[in-house]
């Protein structure tokens, strides 16, 4: 399984209001302004590097919009530009905008941070009843409910929904003790967000764009997979692969909207980066609780140690919280579509600075180095390294790492199978759901998750197969290993997918005889 967890690439830092600094930066709109004229080329230098079609950046000091721009193309192949209103998918970075509606709902009593989910969800459940009785919102949001990395990412790579997903998180085994080690989980964050709207009888797409879009005049902004497919302005995903971008993937994030549904345009993530830096407050109105907003900045839980020089970095409510080289409170969030999209967003709270940055490709560390070249200018006159070869090596550390056994071609000595009747069968599995294995008129076939299938199996070595199939979720097209488990040499009792092993919990049983 592909972790997706960008915390360990994340640039920023945070504490709660008043915000103050360890080392105080000589930043003001006009020094802010005056780095501005090298960003052109620093974008541009790092698509010329990169096969990275479209990026839209935008800058923020104070409560102004200094920086406003895009580049490139919406899609490989054809000639429509990235402007500052093109739609993006956005990914994790949905995170930090899901805390910041949160918080507007604390900010008017209706829910607290320390609220128990059990008290505003009954129906969800975790496998231990003591966590599943005290686990809250902030809990989720910071990803210390003691549930594995991405715990529910591979049902959504099955087909199912989001109910189905939160309801079958309850059948998982926790890999840590409740609240004393970071695990990024999208289903959990995503259930906070279910949480806290169902305590207001309405959804989360509903309360997004009621707490924080409409607000805001976020006009092009949606938590609903639909709206960002309906924008004629929009930016494709595009995978790299072998060196070529290619528009080949639809991601549809619907099932984890609050953890990484959103889509918005950089003119839009600009006016929410102007709330942050303003403490809640947009064009003279206070549009969230200060108090409120500001705990989302606050460290909750150490999350590791920075890639550039060990330092330790926390993770706050929907915030990767740190302290960068200067001294300074930064914060920030990354997102990632394995199939095709990047952000950043990363301001320093204390001297009222901000970027996002947008774009349609992945893997690539673009948002990242440009974020860290343009601090680096703006704090020190000067980058302090090149980042982009850094970003774009972890990032490829990261895929490498893993990659996984490959399926895809036998060995060069292959022992023969079994019959055909000696596999098929009806498996089980209490989280994954149940398997089947068919015989069709060309062979052995697969049916799995939320009616996914039949896919052909192909014969790899004695009792192991392989399939490939398009995932749901984010981990794109992929060819899966299929081991059985023949304990008296004559019928499986068991089957195991490689894919879906990384906890231990990708085998199947056999169910009854085995036979439809």
């Amino acid at each position: 399984m592909i972790s997706r967890t960008l915390a360990a690439f994340g640039i920023a830092v945070a504490t709660v209001f008043p915000f103050t600094s360890a080392q105080a930066a000589d930043i003001t709109a006009e020094s802010v302004k005056a780095a501005l004229p090298r960003l052109d080329a620093i974008v541009n230098d790092a698509m010329e590097q990169t096969e990275v079609p479209g990026v839209a950046v935008a800058v923020v000091v104070g409560d102004e919009v200094v920086y406003l721009k895009g580049f490139g193309v919406r899609k490989v192949g054809e000639d429509a530009p990235v402007d500052p209103d093109t739609v993006f998918q956005i990914a994790s970075v949905s995170k930090p905008l899901t805390s910041s509606a949160i918080a507007s709902v604390v900010g008017t009593g209706e829910v607290a941070w320390d609220s128990r989910i059990a008290d505003l969800d009954p129906g969800f459940r975790l496998i231990q009843p003591w966590v599943s009785g005290q686990v809250t919102i902030r809990d989720l949001l910071s990803h210390r409910s003691g549930m594995p990395d991405h715990a529910g990412d591979l049902l959504e790579d099955l087909g199912y929904d989001r109910a189905e997903i939160l309801y079958r998180l309850r059948f998982l085994k926790p890999s840590s003790s409740f609240r004393s080690q970071y695990a990024y989980t999208n289903f959990l964050f995503t259930e906070a967000g279910v949480a806290a709207a169902r305590t207001l009888n309405t959804s989360w797409e509903d309360l997004i764009d009621a707490r924080v879009f409409e607000p805001l005049g976020m006009t092009s902004s949606s938590a609903r997979h639909a709206d960002y497919l309906a924008a004629e302005n929009r930016a494709s995903i595009h995978a790299i692969e072998n060196g070529e971008a290619l528009a080949r993937y639809d991601r549809n994030p619907d099932a984890q909207a609050p953890a990484g549904g959103v889509s918005s345009s950089a003119r839009d993530m600009a006016k929410w980066l102007t709330l942050l830096i303003n403490k809640g407050s947009f064009d003279g109105r206070q549009i969230i609780d200060g108090d409120a907003l500001g705990e989302t900045f606050r460290p909750q839980i150490t999350s590791g140690t920075s890639h550039e020089d060990g330092r330790a970095e926390f993770y706050g409510l929907g915030w990767i919280v740190n302290y960068d080289t200067n001294g300074l409170i930064r914060l920030s969030h990354s997102g990632a579509f394995f199939t095709g999209a990047r952000s950043v967003v990363s301001f320093l709270p204390g001297e009222e600075v901000g970027i996002v940055v947008l774009a349609n490709a992945f893997p690539t560390g673009l948002p990242e180095a440009v974020t860290n070249t343009f601090f680096d200018i703006l704090l020190r006159g000067e980058p302090r390294r090149d980042w982009l070869p850094l970003f774009e090596g972890l990032f490829q550390q990261m895929l490498d790492a893993e990659a996984g056994y490959d399926f895809s071609s036998p060995p060069e000595t292959v022992s023969p199978g079994l019959s055909a009747s000696a596999y098929s069968g009806q498996y089980a599995n209490p989280y994954f759901g149940d398997l089947q294995i068919t015989e069709e008129s060309d062979g052995l076939a697969i049916r799995l998750g939320n009616d996914l299938g039949p896919f052909p199996l192909a014969h790899w070595d004695r009792d192991i197969f392989n399939f490939t199939f398009l995932t749901h979720g984010d981990d794109g097209e992929r060819t899966v290993g299929v081991t059985f488990t023949v304990p008296d040499g004559k019928q499986a009792g068991a089957v195991t997918l490689d894919f879906l092993n990384a906890y231990g919990t990708g085998t199947f049983v056999r169910a009854g005889d085995g036979k439809e």
